[in-house]
């Protein structure tokens, strides 16, 4: 199947500039959406990990999906504020802005080894900064997953220089 008939690109969103590659598209066919999950859980098989994270909100969606097939537990990566509990936080640089993400401090166990699921990689802030809260609660990174890598940006080669794998479903432009 070819997914990438399946991602709606938006022109200047969130800004001026950004070519936003729209996966709601692809979510709303279920065959699509169905043939995207099958494939994140054929690769997760694949990797040796103990825990899936996702970075909110949308590496939730595929994610879960890997979490419920593969019974592995899921740790949740939120936007500032959101967790109730003691958090580690990192605050990271986005293309068109600065942000935050946490983990709860007791959702990973030393030496645990965490699959990194997201819909996109682009510049890397976020995956990098998911990457690095892993590792201050005491994890490993064993493994990025996107469902889409936009190639002319620098975020896969930057997780890859890093000594992170990686691995995506489709590849767009990001301009």
């Amino acid at each position: 199947m070819d997914l990438k008939k399946y991602i709606r690109s938006i022109p200047d969103y969130p800004k001026k500039g950004i070519l936003f590659r729209d996966i709601t598209t692809l979510i709303k066919n279920a065959e699509a959406f169905k043939f995207t999950n099958d494939r994140i859980v054929e690769i997760a098989k694949t990797i040796d990990f103990d825990k899936v994270a996702a970075i909110e909100s949308r590496g939730f969606v595929f994610a879960s999906t890997v979490s419920y097939l593969l019974n592995k537990p899921f740790v949740l990566l939120r936007k500032k504020n959101k967790l109730p509990a003691d958090v580690h936080s990192i605050d990271f640089k986005l293309e068109y802005g600065d942000a935050t993400i946490e983990v709860h401090k007791d959702s990973i166990e030393k030496n645990e080894k965490i699959l990194i699921i997201d819909d996109l990689i682009a510049t890397g802030g976020t995956a990098e900064a998911a990457a690095k809260l892993i590792e201050i609660s005491g994890g490993k990174v064993a493994a990025f997953i996107f469902v889409i890598n936009l190639f002319d940006l620098p975020g896969n080669n930057l997780l890859k220089e890093k000594g992170y794998k990686t691995q995506s479903l489709i590849e767009f432009p990001g301009h």
